[in-house]
């Protein structure tokens, strides 16, 4: 007796910033799937767009198919791109961003969560965003990561958005992210670290099938401190954090001197790598998969990815751009769902 095994349903993705590579790496992925087995997904975006960049990037025998519902993905992915198409008002220039295209970038990410949340994709990839353009529309949010709560907040949802990142298996994630160096010593909190390693362990047993994940907690300061001679703050606030953790059940240990923390050896012992600041974190994953980085977002009642990198404006229609990252969080955010197929429903589930 054979038994089917349920599939995931198809991923969605948001074309991000108009004039930017997210159309590009789009195009590129979807061209690699008629000769790799990638995921099924979807676009939310601007078909003319995607049509113009594809005469522009050498993809033009993709087919863009414009669909009016995520259930058409499946079937449409076997012809073309599916694309929801939510219009530009105004043709991008590549390389050229405006803030008159924030609106519609804004509505892609909202639409791409309103179908995670009503169970009509297993998850989303959202390309990436120009922030001083929705800045310079108003956009509130500092960026996708607290938006992306915000929308969760604002359905009913906890949200306690963590930022991870990824190179293969090789995970890191940042305790503060995008503020000056000279505040993040100030950002390492007992509560911030309690709370992002709880996260990061319900969701690496969750989303990643890791039974009992180890968590290494890197230092703040050279050496982790050296007994609080360079610095208390590893002592005083992050050794007592860990040791809270671990009398709660999680497999934390440090604080570990980060100079020791990501040689091959190293990364053998941890899961992932809770990381005192921005580029504590980022440095070791793009060293070690600078085109395969993914962002995934933990802590979020859906599955978000994203590739790791940015708008690339100087890249964006001159066919260059590099999908792998965008391949990489495809395929990331396909396991992620993969491993919740009959224990998760967005839109029956009450809200963690």
């Amino acid at each position: 007796m054979t038994t089917n095994k349920p599939s995931p349903l198809p991923l969605i993705a948001t074309m991000g910033e108009p004039a930017g590579i997210g159309a590009d790496i789009i195009l590129s992925s979807y061209q690699r799937s008629k000769t790799h087995a990638l995921p099924t997904y979807g676009v939310v975006g601007c078909a003319v767009t995607l049509r113009h960049r594809a005469q522009l990037t050498g993809h033009a025998t993709v087919d863009i198919i414009a669909i009016s519902d995520a259930s058409q993905i499946a079937d449409a992915f076997k012809r073309g791109l599916p694309v929801i198409d939510v219009p530009l008002e105004t043709e991008p220039q590549p390389g050229i961003a405006k803030s008159d295209s924030a609106s519609r970038v804004v509505e892609w990410v909202d639409t791409a969560v309103q179908l995670a949340f009503a169970g009509d994709v297993s998850g989303i990839v959202t390309g990436p965003i120009h922030k001083q353009t929705l800045y310079q529309a108003g956009f509130k949010h500092e960026g996708h990561t607290d938006y992306l709560a915000h929308l969760a907040a604002e359905a009913g949802h906890q949200a306690d958005p963590v930022m991870m990142l990824s190179a293969g298996e090789f995970r890191t994630i940042p305790l503060s992210i995008h503020i000056p160096l000279a505040q993040a010593a100030q950002a390492v909190t007992h509560t911030a670290i309690v709370t992002q390693a709880q996260v990061i362990d319900r969701d690496l047993k969750r989303y990643f099938g890791i039974a009992q994940p180890r968590i290494a907690v890197a230092g703040l300061n050279p050496h982790a401190g050296e007994n609080a001679t360079i610095g208390v703050e590893d002592r005083d606030i992050i050794a007592p954090a860990v040791r809270a953790l671990k009398q709660g059940g999680i497999a934390a240990f440090g604080p570990v001197s980060a100079d020791t923390l990501f040689h091959e050896q190293a990364r053998e012992t941890y899961d992932a790598a809770l990381c005192m600041y921005h580029d504590q974190a980022l440095i070791p994953v793009k060293a070690i998969g600078f085109h395969e980085g993914v962002n995934t977002t933990l802590g979020l009642p859906f599955i978000r990815t994203s590739p790791d990198h940015g708008t690339a404006l100087d890249l964006a229609g001159s066919g260059e751009a590099n999908p792998s990252s965008f391949i990489a969080a495809l395929e990331q955010a396909e396991r992620m769902a993969g491993a919740t197929l009959g224990t998760r429903s967005l839109a029956s589930s009450p809200a963690i």
